[in-house]
C-alpha cells in the first residue's frame, strides 16, 4: 500500500541536480490549473524557472530561498488582477494551485518546498524586477523542485484539540 500523498508531502530543501523533465513540469503546471478558484476566475499565470542563473540569484533577494541554489527548478506562482469579478480572493486561489503542484510532485517522485512571496511588498518587487513581471501581475509563491537530497518521513501534525463542532468550544 502507498502513502497517501498530502501526508507524504514535506517541505524538501536539500536537492541532487538532476534536471526535471518536460512532461513532469508539464503534468505539475496542469495540477495547479486544476485548483478550485473563487467564481472559476482562475486567476493564475505562472513562471517556470530553469535558468541556473536566476535560480542562483534569487537568494540574494528571497531570504528563505537558499535551496535554489541546488534546485533544477522553481515555479513562481502568480495572479492577474485585471477583469476579475472577486479580486479579494486570488490568494486563496493561488494557495490551491500552489497545493496542487506540491502534492502532485510527489505522486511524481520529485521534492518541492513552498517559498512566500505575497504579501511581503519587498519580496514582490524583487521578483518583478527579477523576472520582468509586469504591473497587474503578483508574485505569490515561489515552489523549488527537484529529486531530493534528503528524505523525511510523514508528518504528524494531526492535533484534536484544534477541532470544535458546531462552534468554538
Amino acid at each position: 500500500m502507498s502513502i497517501d500523498p498530502v501526508f507524504a508531502r514535506r517541505s524538501i530543501r536539500r536537492y541532487r541536480p538532476n534536471p526535471v523533465p518536460a512532461e513532469k513540469i508539464a503534468t505539475l503546471l496542469k495540477a495547479a490549473m486544476s485548483a478550485p478558484s473563487a467564481h472559476n476566475q482562475q486567476p493564475w499565470e505562472f513562471i517556470v524557472i530553469d535558468d541556473r542563473a536566476i535560480l542562483d540569484a534569487i537568494p540574494d533577494v528571497h531570504p528563505y530561498s537558499k535551496m535554489l541554489r541546488e534546485a533544477p527548478l522553481a515555479i513562481l506562482v502568480c495572479a492577474h488582477q485585471e477583469g476579475l469579478s472577486s479580486p479579494d480572493f486570488f490568494p486563496q486561489d493561488c494557495a490551491a494551485a500552489t497545493e496542487n503542484i506540491l502534492i502532485e510532485a510527489v505522486l511524481l517522485g520529485l521534492a518541492t518546498v513552498w517559498m512566500g512571496i505575497y504579501p511581503k511588498e519587498r519580496l514582490m518587487k524583487a521578483m518583478r524586477r527579477m523576472l520582468r513581471i509586469p504591473e497587474g501581475i503578483v508574485p505569490f509563491s515561489l515552489v523549488a523542485v527537484g529529486y531530493g537530497a534528503e528524505e523525511k518521513g510523514p508528518s504528524q501534525r494531526y492535533d484534536e484539540t484544534r477541532i470544535h463542532r458546531n462552534g468554538w468550544q
